[in-house]
């Protein structure tokens, strides 16, 4: 089935390489972070404007580089929160695919699970797929969103992510949307990780160490972060860099969909996506705990 398959790839893809070291003190006070109530849902416009995609390619799949002209948008701050999907589920009954497999019976039903260094052997695959993980669980050990209220929410798939966007009065943004808003946001622009790392020191929810034995949490998180937790970009977007994955609305070769911006996995020497124009592509249907999204709004309806 897909959704094995791609966990198990992901188990196995392994680099090794340097690490980014960054011992300094962690980057979050972890006990008071997070935006306010009166914060969330709030939308940045980000104005129409030329940038260059596939800057400062690292991988071969992100160039060539070549220079497009972004129509203006409106894009939520944040990532979409638990509390945000708990409200769109309670208002349309909505079932995420990964509830709808699991009811159905589907085989391999389940949504895929990354063990942290703590919570498995040394030898453990560290990922795995949890048959009842899903938006509502975390790890598929009982339900606990109400614990995760202001965390991004996980385990939705994009036609998941398509469905809340529709019912909020949006969409999600296209690939070319969002790598031109995370390039208007680099705190230096030429430097394409400085959304990550800055100075030698984490100020994104990165992987500290190497990948997947030891997470040092410099960042201070080993896992995902409430949004906001970091400080926003030069543009007032919080996140677009590292904590989870983002759904786009690009398609990718096979049926896939493209994700941007790096997730609370990427290190320096596995991933290193923590860039705007890092991509990677994501079966429609495939969900897990480091895949969330966020939306936009275009004035007078969609366009690319």
């Amino acid at each position: 089935m897909k959704r094995l398959k791609t966990v198990r790839l992901a188990a196995a893809l392994i680099l090794l390489a340097a690490c980014q070291p960054n011992d300094a003190a962690r980057s979050v006070d972890i006990a008071a972070c997070g935006l306010l109530e009166t914060e969330l849902a709030g939308f940045v416009q980000v104005p129409a404007g030329s940038f260059v995609m596939g800057m400062a390619a690292y991988y071969p799949e992100e160039g060539p580089a070549r220079r497009l002209h972004v129509d203006g948008f409106s894009i939520q701050s944040h990532e979409v929160t638990t509390a945000q999907f708990a409200r769109f589920i309670e208002a349309t009954g909505y079932i995420t695919d990964v509830e709808r497999d699991r009811q159905e019976g589907r085989p391999g039903a389940g949504s895929a699970v990354f063990m942290l260094p703590e919570q498995r052997s040394v030898t453990a695959a560290p990922w795995i797929l949890a048959p009842n993980a899903s938006w509502r669980s975390s790890d598929g050990d009982g339900e606990d969103w109400q614990q995760r209220l202001n965390e991004p929410v996980v385990h939705v798939s994009k036609n998941d992510a398509d469905a809340y966007a529709r019912w909020a009065g949006g969409r999600l943004p296209t690939a070319i949307e969002w790598e031109y808003a995370a390039s208007l946001g680099l705190p230096d622009s030429d430097n394409p990780v400085s959304s990550a790392y800055r100075d030698g020191r984490a100020v994104a929810n990165t992987w500290q160490g190497i990948f997947p034995f030891d997470n040092t949490a410099a960042d201070g998180f080993s896992g995902v972060a409430p949004v906001g937790c970091f400080q926003p970009n030069s543009l007032g977007l919080y996140d677009m860099i590292g904590n989870v994955w983002e759904w786009t609305e690009t398609a990718y070769p096979g049926g896939r969909h493209t994700l941007k911006g790096g997730s609370y996995l990427c290190a320096d020497n596995f991933c290193r996506r923590y860039r705007p124009a890092a991509r990677q592509p994501q079966e429609t249907d495939f969900s897990s705990s480091h895949i969330g999204f966020r939306i936009i709004k275009v004035a007078g309806g969609d366009s690319d």
